[in-house]
C-alpha cells in the first residue's frame, strides 16, 4: 500500500502579491495583454515547482485564475450574460474582465470593449471570505466551449516537466450555484453534460489521466431534484476520459454518503478537517476500488497540524489501502509561506503553518506512512514540541475576560426601548430629511495614503508628521462631503489600513503577519488577523479621530466600528474553544469602544457586520446555535446606548432570505446592504418579513470601476420602494469606497445625492397630489 501526497489547489496571488500587481497594471493601461499573461505563466510554474519540491505528488492545474476559478467556468462553457453583446466565439480578456469588472466607455480595464455593462454578481464562497461572480442562466441557455484555459494550462505544466491533474468545478455544483432567468438552471444540466463530456475526452487526449472534479455542494443539505441530478451527472462522466476524483469540501458528506458511495467515480475526497467522523462510515459505504483522498491538513486556518496524532490515526488503514493525503481545501485561503514572518513573535510562529508548510506537513505525515514513524522524525518531534508549547503558553488566556464574560447579564443584550421610541428620539436629534444620504465608511486610500502609510512604518516620517498629514486628508474629506450635500459623513478611515486589521492591532489577543496575504476577489488581497487568546481593549482605538472630524462640522459624524462576528471571521481564529466564546470576548471589547463614542458626542455609530451571513453553518440544522451566538454578539457590542444614539450596520453580499429573522433580531436602527448587482432583488427578504426598521440598499456597486448616472440611481431607489416603504430608506453606496480612485467616487457620489434629492421631490409632489 502507499500513500501519496496531493494538493487541491495553491494560492494564486504569489508570495509577494504579483498577481494583483500585474493585474492593476493591466487595468490601469500601464502594461500589456502579453505582459499579464507572462507574470500569470511565471506564478503557474512557480507553484509547480514549489509544490513538487515540498514533496507533493500530485499537483493540480486550472486552480490558477486570473480573477475568480468560477468566472473561469463560466467562460468555459460559454455561459456569458446576454447584457455582454456576446458574438458566441471565445471568451476573450476584455469581455472575461467586463464580466467580473463592468464597462464602460472608455473600457475601465483599458482596452477596447463596447457599451456600458454591469459586473456579474458577486457573492460568498460558501462560507469563506471568498467571492465569486455568479453564473447567470437564461432560458434557452446554450453551453460551448469557449475557452482553452483548462487544457492550455494542463499542456503548459506538462512541457515543464509536470503531470498535472486538472481541477474543474463539477457540473451540479456550478448549476447549484448559478441565478437562472425564467428557468431552473438544473434543468440545464442535459446541456451542459455535453459540453462536461467535451472537455473531459479532450483532457484525455492531451494525456490527463485524472481530473479533480470539485462538487461542494455534496457537503449541503441536498433536495431530491439535486440528488437525481448527481446520479445523473456522474453516471454520464464516468466514462468520458480520465478517471474521476470526486472532491468535496468545507463539511462532511452526512446524509448524502449513500448518493455519494453509488456514483461511478474512481476516487473521492473527504473533508476530514471539518468533519472528522465521516471517514469511518465512508469506509463502510465506499467500494474497494475506490481512491481515498484525504483532506487532514487545514486548508482554510493557519494553525500547525499535530502530525503524531494524524500518524496514530491513520497508520491503521494507510496499512490496508493506498491513500491520497491532502488538505481539507485548496490552499487558497492561506497565505504562502511563514518563513516571509520574520518580524512575528517567534513563540506564536512556531504554532502557525502557511502553504507551503502545509505541504511539508503533508509530506511528512505520508513519508511516515510508508516508512514509518523514525522517516519523519524532526517534523513529528517539531509538530509535538509546537503543540505543548500552544497549550500551555501563558499568553493564551486571560482570567480577567473569562471572569467578565460570566458576569455579563441578560440586560446587556438589549435596548432600553423598543425601535418605534428609539426613532422618534433619533429624528428629534438629527432632523434628517427624507431619504437620507451617507456612505459606509471608508473613501479612497489613493496611492499618496498608501506612500505615507508605508513611509510611517518604516521610521521615514514620525508620528507627528504622518498624523497631520492624515488630519489634512480627513478634513479635505468632511469638507467635500458638506460641499456634495451629503446628510450623514464619515471620516474616511485614512488611518486605517483594513476594517479587521485596524482593530486588531489594537486589540489583546491578535497577531499580525506583514506578508499573510489571502485573496479576496480579484485583485483585492486580504491579511486576516491571527486571533491566538483571550480578547480584550487595552484603550479607546477610535475616539480621537471621530472627535477631530466631527470637529470639522455641523453634521453628524458616524463613528466606524467593525463588528464582533465580521472580525471574527474574518480572523484566522484560534481552534482550542468554541468561536463563539472568542466573540463574545471581541463583542465586550467593541462594547467599551461604542459606549467611548457615545460619551465623546457622537449620535450614530456604524458597527459593520459584514460576515455575519458568511459564517452561516453550511447545514440547517447547526444554523440557530450559530445565529444565536452570533446575533446576541452584536446586540452586547450594540446594546449599551441612549434611545437617541441611532445603530448602523452594513452587511456584504449575502443571501437575506434564509436569515431575515435574525436580521430583525439584530435590532440595528439601520442597516445597509449591497443590492446594486442585484437589482434590488435582495431586498424581496425584507419586504416579505415586513422588516420594521430602516434599511439604506446599495445603490451603486462599488466593486466595478463603472461610474453610475443618476437615473440610474434613482431607478434603483423606485425599484427600493416597491419592497420597502420609502420611510425607511436611506441612500448610499453598495459599500465602503477605499479600494475606488477619486475620479471615480466623486462623480458617483454627486449622482447619488442629486437621486436622493429627486426622490424627495418626488414624494412632496405625491403628498400634495394626496392632500388634494
Amino acid at each position: 500500500m502507499t500513500v501519496a501526497v496531493a494538493t487541491l489547489g495553491f494560492p494564486r496571488i504569489g508570495l509577494r502579491r504579483e498577481l494583483k500587481h500585474a493585474l492593476e497594471s493591466y487595468w490601469s493601461g500601464k502594461s500589456t495583454l502579453a505582459d499579464l499573461q507572462s507574470a500569470a505563466a511565471g506564478l503557474r510554474a512557480l507553484n509547480w515547482n514549489r509544490q513538487k519540491a515540498l514533496g507533493a505528488d500530485i499537483l493540480p492545474s486550472n486552480d490558477f485564475s486570473l480573477y475568480d476559478h468560477v468566472l473561469d467556468t463560466s467562460a468555459l462553457i460559454g455561459a456569458v450574460p446576454p447584457r455582454y453583446d456576446w458574438a458566441g466565439e471565445s471568451v476573450d480578456p476584455d469581455l472575461y474582465f467586463a464580466m467580473a469588472r463592468g464597462a464602460q466607455q472608455p473600457a475601465a480595464c483599458g482596452h477596447a470593449h463596447g457599451g456600458d455593462t454591469t459586473a456579474m454578481e458577486m457573492t460568498k464562497w460558501f462560507d469563506t471570505n471568498y467571492h465569486f461572480l455568479v453564473p447567470e442562466l437564461v432560458a434557452g441557455q446554450s453551453f460551448r466551449i469557449a475557452s482553452t484555459k483548462i487544457f492550455d494550462e494542463y499542456e503548459e505544466a506538462k512541457a515543464l516537466g509536470y503531470q498535472t491533474r486538472p481541477a474543474l468545478l463539477g457540473p451540479v455544483s456550478y448549476l447549484m450555484l448559478a441565478k437562472g432567468k425564467a428557468v431552473e438552471p438544473l434543468a440545464l444540466l442535459p446541456r451542459l453534460l455535453e459540453v462536461y463530456a467535451e472537455i473531459l475526452s479532450r483532457l484525455a487526449a492531451l494525456g490527463a489521466d485524472w481530473v479533480q472534479i470539485d462538487e461542494p455542494c455534496l457537503v449541503l443539505d441536498l433536495t431530491d431534484a439535486q440528488r437525481i441530478a448527481f446520479e445523473r451527472a456522474y453516471s454520464a462522466l464516468a466514462t468520458r476520459g480520465p478517471k474521476l476524483m470526486l472532491t468535496t469540501y468545507f463539511g462532511g458528506l452526512g446524509d448524502n454518503l449513500d448518493l455519494v458511495a453509488e456514483l461511478p467515480v474512481h476516487g473521492l475526497h473527504l473533508d476530514l478537517v471539518r468533519a472528522p467522523d465521516q471517514l469511518e462510515p465512508a469506509l463502510a459505504k465506499l467500494q474497494p476500488h475506490v481512491l481515498l483522498s484525504l483532506g487532514v491538513i487545514d486548508g482554510r486556518n493557519i494553525w500547525r497540524a499535530n502530525l503524531p496524532d494524524l500518524y496514530w490515526r491513520l497508520k491503521a488503514l494507510a496499512a490496508q489501502r493506498d491513500l491520497i493525503l491532502a488538505p481539507c481545501c485548496s490552499l487558497l485561503h492561506v497565505p504562502v509561506d511563514l518563513a516571509l514572518e520574520t518580524s512575528l513573535d517567534p513563540e506564536i510562529a512556531q504554532w502557525l503553518a502557511f502553504a507551503v508548510q502545509k505541504v511539508e506537513e503533508l509530506a511528512a505525515l505520508a513519508k511516515a506512512l510508508n516508512e514509518g514513524e523514525d522517516a519523519s522524525f524532526a517534523a513529528f518531534s517539531a509538530s509535538r514540541i509546537a503543540a505543548v508549547a500552544r497549550q500551555t503558553s501563558p499568553k493564551i488566556h486571560d482570567p480577567a475576560v473569562t471572569q467578565r464574560l460570566a458576569a455579563l447579564d441578560a440586560g446587556a443584550t438589549n435596548r432600553a426601548s423598543p425601535f418605534a421610541a428609539r426613532r422618534e428620539a433619533q429624528q428629534a436629534r438629527l432632523n434628517l430629511p427624507a431619504y437620507p444620504t451617507t456612505t459606509i465608511g471608508s473613501f479612497p486610500q489613493t496611492p499618496e495614503v498608501r506612500k505615507a502609510r508605508a513611509a510611517h512604518l518604516k521610521g521615514e516620517i514620525d508620528d507627528a508628521a504622518y498624523a497631520q498629514y492624515l488630519r489634512v486628508e480627513t478634513r479635505a474629506a468632511v469638507k467635500w462631503q458638506e460641499e456634495i450635500g451629503l446628510d450623514v459623513l464619515v471620516h474616511g478611515e485614512f488611518e486605517r489600513n483594513d476594517m479587521v486589521q485596524y482593530f486588531g492591532e489594537q486589540l489583546a489577543g491578535f497577531a499580525f503577519t506583514r506578508a499573510g496575504w489571502v485573496q479576496s476577489y480579484g485583485s483585492r488581497c486580504v491579511r486576516p488577523p491571527i486571533l491566538y487568546g483571550d480578547v480584550s481593549r487595552p484603550e479607546a482605538m477610535t475616539v480621537d479621530w471621530w472627535r477631530y472630524a466631527q470637529d470639522q462640522t455641523d453634521k453628524p459624524m458616524k463613528g466606524m466600528l467593525t463588528g464582533p462576528v465580521t472580525i471574527l471571521n474574518w480572523s484566522f481564529v484560534r481552534d482550542d474553544q468554541p468561536r463563539a466564546e472568542s466573540c463574545r470576548q471581541i463583542a465586550l471589547a467593541i462594547r467599551d469602544e461604542v459606549q467611548d463614542l457615545e460619551a465623546a458626542g457622537a449620535a450614530i455609530i456604524q458597527i459593520d457586520e459584514a460576515a455575519l451571513r458568511e459564517g452561516l453553518p453550511l447545514r440547517r440544522s447547526e444554523w440557530q446555535a450559530y445565529l444565536d451566538w452570533a446575533v446576541e454578539s452584536f446586540r452586547i457590542a450594540a446594546s449599551g446606548v441612549r434611545d437617541d444614539t441611532q445603530i448602523h450596520t452594513h452587511m456584504c453580499y449575502s443571501e437575506f432570505n434564509d436569515i431575515i429573522r435574525a436580521i430583525g433580531a439584530m435590532d440595528a436602527d439601520v442597516i445597509s446592504i449591497e443590492t446594486a448587482r442585484s437589482q434590488m432583488e435582495l431586498l424581496d427578504a425584507f419586504a416579505s418579513y415586513a422588516y420594521p426598521n430602516e434599511v439604506g440598499p446599495g445603490v451603486y456597486d462599488i466593486h466595478s470601476p463603472r461610474i453610475p448616472a443618476e437615473r440610474e440611481m434613482t431607478d434603483l431607489l423606485t425599484l427600493a420602494a416597491k419592497h420597502v416603504p420609502a420611510a425607511q430608506i436611506w441612500v448610499n453606496p453598495d459599500c465602503g469606497l477605499k479600494t475606488r480612485k477619486w475620479d471615480e467616487v466623486r462623480p458617483a457620489l454627486i449622482a447619488m445625492v442629486a437621486a436622493a434629492k429627486s426622490m424627495r421631490a418626488r414624494a412632496l409632489v405625491k403628498e400634495a397630489y394626496l392632500a388634494k
